[in-house]
């Protein structure tokens, strides 16, 4: 496909130079002597920069550890993935017939690699200022709300998943402790399952203190497949 023109559109940004966007939307699979790996790269790391500018404004309040997890649950392949279905990525990305087959165009690895090279593609070409909006104004379309609950909603939900189908139980949430005055409190809470502890977090609520133990369980049991 060499219509970018409704992906430019979504993206409200049309390239210069189109040889940038076309090394950015090709994937290793398609054996040319150039991909989108080294864009993917760049992006990355100026993705990183963006969102943890952002999370740094939006959330005056929220301290080193909680903009870290916040930025975490956007800057990785889910997130990624997130904001490519929203500008329909997988429609235009280059890809071998193998993988082609086998549902490339739908695959997260794929999708996140893309988009992660399209910004990157971006930054090249106009610099961050430029860059900016377009990932601002894509996380606010894909996200209804960007708060701390909202974000780690996720966590329990995916390690109930696991657990159900690894141990056939799901997880137990129980509170340590409280800490500080009631305009003021913390909560500490640890998990259980399978009758086995798996760690222990602190959160401003009982909601986010859940969801931040749940994803410390989730990391445990991914090292444990390894």
């Amino acid at each position: 496909m060499s219509d970018y023109s409704k992906l430019e559109e979504c993206l409200d940004y049309q390239f210069r130079n189109k040889d940038l966007i076309i090394e950015a939307l090709t994937h290793k699979s398609y054996k040319k002597p150039y991909n989108n790996e080294r864009l993917e790269f760049l992006g990355d790391a100026v993705l990183n920069l963006i969102v943890g500018e952002y999370l740094y404004t939006k959330f005056p309040e929220s301290n080193e550890g909680d903009l870290s997890k916040i930025r975490a649950s956007l800057v990785n392949e889910t997130g990624f993935t997130k904001l490519a279905n929203e500008i329909k990525l997988g429609d235009y990305i280059f890809i071998s017939n193998a993988e082609e087959r086998n549902k490339g165009r739908t695959k997260a690895s794929i999708l996140s690699d893309a988009f992660e090279a399209i910004m990157g593609a971006v930054y090249l070409e106009s610099g961050l200022e430029v860059l900016k909006p377009i990932i601002l104004k894509l996380l606010e379309r894909s996200y209804d709300k960007i708060t701390l609950d909202v974000l780690f909603s996720d966590y329990k939900t995916a390690l109930q998943e696991v657990t159900q189908a690894e141990f056939g139980t799901i997880p137990e949430y129980k509170i340590e402790a409280a800490y500080g005055p009631d305009h003021k409190k913390e909560f500490e809470v640890s998990i259980w399952i399978d009758d086995k502890t798996y760690g222990k977090a602190i959160g401003k609520s009982k909601k986010l203190a859940q969801q931040a133990v749940a994803k410390i369980a989730i990391d445990i049991l991914k090292g444990e497949k390894k």
